[in-house]
């Protein structure tokens, strides 16, 4: 067994232990696997032990990979999303992780809208109001799926959060159960445009802690992979 195969495995196991802890079941939580800098032999590596979910950071790794893998995978575009960008994934995309901001909802419902598609987002959430990362504050949240949801070409479907990095898991726990309780709330407001499907949070420092506090989308990179040169 090669060492991708081998860190999905040991992921795998990992991921239903995490699940059974909080009484849900393994398959419930899908794997992201995030491909940011790793080359495309090593992705159907990882393709070839069932990852049918890949996540890119940037655009224009994503299109370039999406030219010799192509739409085998389903692409989540997981990182910050310049307007002038969309054109180039929207009509590849299986989830954009990463909605902020009203000028990105009007440009990805424009370029959905010349292509005849809907496209599904999730809402990005700072819930730890880090200065460093991107994502609506925990207040702005509402206002914004009120704004948004009846754009045409747009789907939202659940919330996304990168927790802060620290040592240890258990300090980000509120992170976690703070956007699983946002995502709570806006189901229970009713929205008829607007599905609270997915909860993306958790990543190879944490994503255990995340699956106890309600992640149904995990994004793992060096765990799969291993560490970026």
């Amino acid at each position: 067994m090669g060492v991708v195969a081998a860190n999905i495995a040991a992921l795998r196991q990992r991921i239903a232990i995490a699940a059974e802890q909080a009484g849900r079941k393994p398959e419930e939580i899908e794997l992201i696997a995030v491909t940011k800098t790793v080359d495309v032999p090593r992705i159907r590596e990882a393709m070839a032990e069932g990852i049918t979910s890949l996540g890119e950071n940037r655009v224009q790794e994503l299109t370039a990979k999406y030219e010799e893998v192509g739409p085998e995978a389903n692409w989540h575009l997981i990182g910050h999303l310049q307007t002038n960008k969309v054109k180039y994934i929207v009509d590849k995309v299986a989830l954009i992780h990463s909605l902020d901001r009203m000028s990105l909802a009007r440009e990805l419902s424009k370029r959905a809208q010349a292509i005849s598609r809907v496209v599904p987002v999730l809402v990005q959430v700072n819930i730890a109001e880090e200065e460093s990362k991107f994502g609506l504050y925990r207040d702005e949240v509402i206002p914004f799926i009120e704004e948004v949801r009846s754009m045409p070409g747009l789907k939202i479907q659940g919330l996304m959060t990168i927790a802060p990095l620290t040592g240890d898991p258990e300090e980000v726990r509120p992170v976690f159960r703070s956007l699983k309780e946002l995502a709570v709330e806006i189901g229970n407001m009713g929205f008829p445009e607007v599905e609270m499907r997915y909860l993306s949070m958790g990543m190879t420092n944490d994503f255990e802690v995340a699956i106890q506090e309600g992640a149904n989308m995990i994004r793992v990179g060096s765990g799969i992979f291993g560490e970026r040169s």
